[in-house]
């Protein structure tokens, strides 16, 4: 998730490799750092949460909730105000009686790309990831209880990093076949620590999930399927349609019964997380301070594959 994490422990580095990072993000990992709004009139009911710098739409479809990631413009990279707007969009689901289910989908060619380095760096610095305010509930169900109700959640084009950690902390998956998943913090001489190291290894079983966290090799929607992270897979355009099916049929059922399958099933898994969720932050910080994680930072800026020392 966190791939641009590396550089806040450079001191006077920080801002030069920032500035050069700026202009090579596009190119190299689909990450870019400006926003432009972009409107959907065909949706019959939609509010935007809208700031200066990102959106989330949220439309209520009877009990469901649909929340669109709307940066289409820019591989839909999370601003920190659009991960705040999207725990908010959670509280919704979560505080109305009337929503039963909610689906998490992508705007444009893309469900996401990762994250805004302009905009988090900060919080980096300061050893912290981004958490809810106002009463929000993290997406990723790690520093805050999760939301109480299923999300489905539909992905396709690109979702790397934060993306997948965000597909992971959903119930159920469906992809449309173009979908092109990738664990890239390896590969910039750090790890994930938004979720992706707790729950890939239990889904998709330990070697598939170190197949791709020690490599951080690109798959796609088939081999998603095959180690059992995604459930369907639908031709481009029809997977935000099939997701939403799958919520209906859900919200049909009984509100109770629903939840209480939920929290059952939830119970195991999310007690075995915690210890290991405590420790997501703290291990990064010595691999910050390392050589490895300023030459991670140096080849992406020069555009070469790194040469890591293990110092």
């Amino acid at each position: 998730m966190l791939i641009f994490f590396i550089i806040w422990e450079f001191g006077s580095l920080a801002g030069e490799f920032a500035s050069k990072m700026t202009n090579s993000i596009t190119d190299l990992d689909a990450i870019s750092l400006n926003l432009r709004y972009c409107h959907e009139p065909h949706l019959n009911f939609q509010k935007e949460i809208m700031m200066s710098d990102g959106a989330i739409s949220v439309e209520k479809q009877g009990h469901v909730l649909l929340m669109g990631i709307n940066r289409p413009e820019k591989y839909n990279a999370f601003s920190l105000s659009m991960w705040q707007d999207l725990a908010q969009a959670y509280r919704t689901l979560e505080d109305d009686p009337e929503l039963r289910c909610g689906v998490v989908w992508g705007h444009g060619k893309h469900f996401t790309a990762g994250l805004d380095l302009a905009q988090w760096s900060d919080k980096f610095a300061a050893g912290e990831f981004s958490a809810p305010e106002d009463n929000g509930i993290d997406p990723l169900g790690l520093t805050t209880e999760p939301v109480s109700k299923p999300i489905v959640c539909a992905v396709q084009g690109i979702c790397f990093t934060i993306g997948i950690e965000l597909l992971l902390a959903t119930d159920i998956r469906i992809v449309a076949e173009d979908v092109r998943f990738a664990q890239i913090e390896i590969k910039r001489g750090i790890y994930p620590v938004g979720g992706a190291t707790l729950r890939l290894p239990m889904e998709a079983g330990w070697s598939n999930a170190m197949r791709y966290l020690l490599t951080g090799d690109e798959f796609d929607a088939n081999e998603a399927y095959r180690i059992g992270i995604v459930q369907e897979i639908t031709p481009l355009g029809e997977q935000v349609e099939r997701a939403t099916a799958i919520a209906e049929t859900i919200a049909k059922q009984a509100p109770l019964g629903v939840y209480a399958t939920l929290r059952s099933a939830r119970r195991t898994r999310y007690t075995a997380e915690q210890a290991a969720i405590q420790h997501l932050m703290p291990e990064m910080i010595p691999i910050m301070q390392s050589d490895d994680a300023a030459e991670g930072v140096q080849s992406f800026v020069e555009r070469r594959e790194a040469v890591f020392k293990g110092q």
